[in-house]
C-alpha cells in the first residue's frame, strides 16, 4: 500500500486537462495520421481510441455526437457520446458550387439521415455519421474539392468573409480570394497544427462588416486612404475578439495593411498566437483574446510584436469607419454590381436544411443562374448571378421548398446553435425550440416591423452568438416540481459595428415555454412606446435593466443571476 507521501506526490504530479491536451498534441499531428481513421473504420466504433474520440478527430472536422440529453446526461459538464459523429465541412468565405452542394446532399441522404446544418461560420455540418462511413464521406467530399480539415480543433477554423464578395454594389474591394488563400496558408499546414486553442479569422471588403470582425481573433476590414493624390483601398485589422463564456470585442491595431501584406500579417499573427506558452496553461484561458484580458497586452504591444515578425514596416492606420445600424442578413432579391444580375437570399430557419432542399437549391442554381451559391454567418443560403428575367421563377421555386425569400423578421433573424440534439455540452434543446419560438412570435406579434437578431445558445459557450444579438437567449435548467426543464436567460442589446457592445444581462430567466410570451410583452411595449424611427438598439439603450426585466416579466421582479456553474465551462462545438 502506498504511503501518504506517495499519494500526495501523485496528486501533485497529476496532469491537468491542459497539460494532457498539450502532451497529446506534441506527440501527434492528426493531419498526418488519416491511416488510423481508416483502421478504426475497418474495426468499428469500439476500436476508436479515447485520444482520437476526444481530441484528434477534431483536426479532421469531426466531433463525437451526444445522446440527446446534453451536459446533464453525463459528468463534469459533458454529456455522453454515442456511436455517431458529426462532421463540419469548411467553406472559406462561404463559397459553394452547385455540384458541391449536390454532393453534400447525397452524402446527407446516404450517411446523415438527410439533414445538415448551416453554421455561423459559413460551414455545413453533418450528423449521424458512423466511424465506418467516415473514409467514404471524406472521399466523396474530396472528389468535389471539399474537406472537413481544420473545421475543428486547435487550429485555424473556417475563414469567413462577405458572402457578397465580388458582387455587392457597395463593395470596397473583393477580399474572397484573400480568404481562400489564407485558408490554404494555414489549414493543414504543419507549422500551425498545434495552436493553443481555436483560431478564427474574418477577411472582408464590404463596408458593413457582415462577417463580424469584432468577434474574430483576426478581423480584416476595408480601409481607404489618399496617397499622392490617389485613392487606395487596403485593410484595417482587429485582433483578440471572441465570445464564449467571457466575451471580448476585438482590439484595433494602428496599421494600414496593403492587399499584398494581408497574408504575411495573417501568418505573423498566427505565429504570435502559436508561440504564447502562457496560453497553454489553462484551456479556459487559451484564446488570443486572453492576452488582453488576462496577460496585460495592449494594442501597442501587439503591434510591436507583429512588426518584429514582418519583413516590412506597416503604415500607420487611417480613420476607421465602423458601420452604423446596418442589418445585413442577405435575404431577399438584390441587384448586383454586374448590370442585369441579381442575388437571391433564402432564409434557412435556424440553419437546418434537408437533403431535398440542398438538391433543390443546387438544381435551381444551375437552372436559373451560373451554379454559384454562398453560405452566410446568419445560417442562410444565397444563389448569385441570377439574370433579371429568371428571378421571379427562382423565388417561386425556392419558396416551394420552404427556402423562403420573403420571410418575417423572426424567421429571418433567428440563429440557433446545435443544442442538446447532438451536442454533449449543451444544456437545452435549441433547433426545434427556435422553430417553435419563431412560429409563436409570428402569430403573437405579426405587426413587428424591425430587423431582429434573435439568437439562441444552448449553454454559456455562446456558439449561438447570443452576446451580439438584439435578444439573446442562453440555455439553462430550472427545477419544476421534481423535474429539470429547459429555461433561458435573457441578454439584450448586443451589437456589432458603430455601436458594438456585448449584450446586457438584464436578470430575467424563464422556462422555455414562457419565452414567447416574455418576448411578446417586450416587443409590444417597444412598438407602443418607441420614439419616432427608434430601432430596438436605441430603445434598449435608453431603458434600464430593471425596466426591460419588468417588460419581459410583465411585472416588477427581482433580478436573478446568470447562474454560471461553479467550475469552468467545457468548451462547445461551436465554430
Amino acid at each position: 500500500m502506498a504511503n501518504t507521501t506517495d499519494i500526495a506526490s501523485s496528486r501533485q504530479t497529476k496532469e491537468t486537462k491542459a497539460q494532457k491536451v498539450e502532451r497529446l498534441k506534441r506527440s501527434k499531428n492528426p493531419w498526418e495520421h488519416f491511416d488510423e481513421i481508416r483502421d478504426f473504420a475497418r474495426q468499428g466504433r469500439a476500436a476508436v481510441l479515447p485520444e482520437w474520440a476526444n481530441l484528434y478527430f477534431k483536426w479532421w472536422g469531426i466531433y463525437t455526437q451526444g445522446d440527446g440529453a446534453g451536459a446533464i446526461g453525463g459528468t463534469g459538464g459533458e454529456g455522453k457520446a454515442t456511436q455517431y459523429f458529426m462532421m463540419r465541412i469548411a467553406l472559406p468565405n462561404g463559397l459553394l458550387r452547385s455540384n458541391q452542394l449536390r454532393a453534400i446532399a447525397q452524402i446527407s441522404e446516404r450517411y446523415a439521415r438527410s439533414i445538415a446544418d448551416l453554421t455561423v461560420r459559413q460551414n455545413i455540418q453533418l450528423h449521424w455519421l458512423t466511424i465506418e462511413d467516415i473514409p467514404e464521406v471524406m472521399e466523396a467530399l474530396g472528389a468535389v474539392g471539399l474537406s472537413p480539415k481544420s473545421a475543428c480543433g486547435d487550429v485555424t477554423r473556417n475563414i469567413t468573409g462577405c458572402p457578397l464578395a465580388g458582387i455587392a454594389t457597395d463593395e470596397l474591394t473583393d477580399a474572397s480570394l484573400l480568404a481562400v488563400e489564407a485558408a490554404h496558408l494555414l489549414s493543414a499546414n504543419n507549422d500551425f497544427y498545434n495552436l493553443p486553442r481555436k483560431f478564427k479569422i474574418s477577411i472582408t471588403g464590404c463596408p458593413v462588416w457582415c462577417s463580424y470582425p469584432e468577434i474574430n481573433d483576426i478581423g480584416f476590414t476595408p480601409a481607404v486612404r489618399k496617397r499622392h493624390g490617389k485613392r487606395e483601398v487596403g485593410f484595417s485589422v482587429r485582433v483578440g475578439g471572441g465570445l464564449s463564456a467571457d466575451p471580448h470585442l476585438a482590439v484595433r491595431l494602428d496599421a494600414f495593411i496593403h492587399r499584398e501584406q494581408v497574408l504575411p500579417v495573417v501568418r505573423a499573427i498566427a505565429e504570435i498566437f502559436r508561440d504564447q506558452d502562457c496560453l497553454r496553461e489553462n484551456r479556459d484561458r487559451a484564446r488570443l483574446k486572453h492576452l488582453f484580458t488576462q496577460h496585460g497586452w495592449t494594442a501597442e504591444r501587439f503591434l510591436s510584436e507583429l512588426n518584429a515578425r514582418l519583413s516590412f514596416d506597416l503604415d500607420p492606420g487611417v480613420e476607421d469607419s465602423p458601420p452604423p445600424d446596418a442589418y445585413r442578413d442577405h435575404v431577399g432579391i438584390h441587384a448586383q454590381k454586374q448590370p442585369g444580375l441579381y442575388y437571391v437570399g433564402a432564409a434557412v430557419l435556424r440553419g437546418r436544411i434537408t437533403a431535398a432542399q440542398m438538391h433543390a437549391a443546387a438544381s435551381l442554381a444551375e437552372k436559373y443562374a451560373a451554379g454559384e451559391l454562398r453560405t452566410t454567418n446568419m445560417q442562410n443560403l444565397l444563389i448569385v448571378n441570377v439574370p433579371r428575367e429568371n428571378v421571379e421563377a427562382l423565388v417561386f421555386e425556392l419558396n416551394a421548398v420552404a427556402l423562403h425569400v420573403e420571410a418575417s423578421p423572426f424567421w429571418r433573424g433567428a440563429v440557433a446553435c446545435t443544442g442538446t440534439e447532438f451536442c454533449k455540452l449543451a444544456i437545452t434543446e435549441t433547433k426545434s425550440f427556435a422553430r417553435w419560438l419563431v412560429e409563436e412570435l409570428e402569430e403573437r406579434v405579426p405587426e413587428f416591423d424591425q430587423p431582429l437578431k434573435l439568437n439562441v445558445a444552448g449553454c454559456p459557450n455562446a456558439c449561438g452568438q447570443h452576446w451580439i444579438a438584439d435578444i439573446g437567449l442562453e440555455g439553462k435548467k430550472i427545477k419544476q416540481g421534481a423535474n429539470l426543464v429547459d429555461a433561458y436567460y435573457f441578454c439584450v442589446g448586443g451589437a456589432v459595428g458603430e455601436y458594438a457592445r456585448i449584450s446586457r444581462q438584464v436578470g430575467y430567466r424563464c422556462t422555455s415555454e414562457d419565452v414567447p410570451e416574455a418576448i411578446e410583452r417586450l416587443l409590444k411595449t417597444y412598438l407602443a412606446t418607441r420614439d419616432a424611427n427608434e430601432n430596438l438598439r436605441a430603445y434598449f439603450a435608453r431603458h434600464s435593466d430593471d425596466e426591460l426585466r419588468a417588460q419581459l416579466a410583465g411585472a416588477i421582479v427581482a433580478p436573478v443571476t446568470r447562474d454560471l456553474p461553479a467550475g469552468p465551462v467545457p468548451h462547445g462545438v461551436g465554430d
